[in-house]
């Protein structure tokens, strides 16, 4: 209570999402900095230490001072799962929520803003259902599980990269058990948990794609090779899901051999592009999603008043 007798407000999440490049962790930080908040992460591959500069993970001095959570909490032989994810940073949120502090999500993941913010059960799995799949994710490798996937569960397919074997593999061992698509194992779509607002950023096509093409050529000019090559001597190749991430899998591959340098630069674009259309298509289907115009002059006033209404 207020000393005059009021009650204190009790502050509510905001989550920033929307596709790689866009600009999501500059409105975060203005947000955090307006709303008294700290950041909590929701990038996958940001949770891994060392792996800085192919993520676009900002620097100690570009947070602003602002508390960072779910940043730099695996090692690269670690598998990062959605369920690891959603238990850890409900704590965090809860925290911040019980200290009046806001939360400020922001990323791009898609099936981990669907975990936290929906509160999603995941289904059992079964050993020998999922050494099934490993083994033929083995055999006939990862694109060509993929397009398994895809006829069985064209929705979980687009949302899972075809370059995600993990992933690819744990959504066939769920569509077998449960004889459901994916998706069916998620909660319905509803109030978003703690009552979170959720706005979402995205630009015109031409622009993003000029966005991640400058980003991507930074990335490799600024160090992503040396970068790779030190986390490849603790374990790189080894993990599972880290070695899978976009810009790592193919420098990886150029420092074996595969190709040169020029075309895993042309190959993470690619990537990049092919990630950003699944990331877009997903987040379309969400109607509780306000969208704004990252490309606004004004964009963190508009977040704002939007939060206001």
């Amino acid at each position: 209570m207020t000393g005059g007798g009021l009650p204190v407000p009790v502050p509510v999440p905001v989550a920033v999402v929307g596709p790689t490049a866009v600009g999501k962790s500059d409105l975060a930080l203005d947000l955090a900095e307006a709303l008294d908040g700290e950041i909590v992460n929701i990038d996958a591959m940001q949770q891994y230490r060392g792996m800085d500069i192919g993520t676009a993970k900002l620097t100690v001095v570009q947070r602003r001072g602002i508390t960072h959570h779910q940043i730099d909490v695996l090692d690269v032989t670690e598998v990062a799962t959605v369920a690891r994810y959603q238990a850890a940073a409900t704590r965090d949120i809860e925290e911040l929520l019980s200290a009046g502090r806001t939360p400020v999500i922001v990323g791009g993941s898609m099936l981990y803003i669907q975990g936290l913010l929906d509160d999603w059960q995941f289904p059992a799995t079964d050993p020998q259902v999922r050494a099934r799949y490993e083994e033929m994710l083995a055999q006939i490798g990862v694109a060509a599980l993929h397009r398994k996937l895809a006829e069985v569960d064209p929705a979980a397919a687009e949302a899972i990269l075809d370059t995600d074997g993990r992933r690819i593999v744990r959504a066939l061992e769920v569509v077998e058990l449960t004889g459901e698509p994916f998706a069916a194992s998620a909660p319905k779509i509803g109030e978003p948990r703690w009552g979170t607002r959720i706005l979402a950023l995205d630009r015109e096509t031409a622009d993003l794609d000029e966005r991640i093409v400058a980003r991507t050529a930074a990335m490799f000019a600024d160090g992503l090779v040396d970068e790779v090559a030190g986390l490849a001597e603790n374990g790189l190749r080894e993990g599972r899901t880290a070695r899978r991430a976009i810009g790592y899998a193919q420098t990886l591959a150029a420092l074996d051999g595969e190709y040169d340098l020029d075309r895993a630069v042309e190959l993470t674009v690619i990537g990049t592009r092919r990630y950003v259309r699944r990331q877009r298509s997903w987040f379309r289907r969400d109607h509780r999603i306000v969208w704004l115009d990252a490309a606004a002059a004004d964009l963190t006033d508009r977040a704002l008043a939007t939060l206001d209404r």
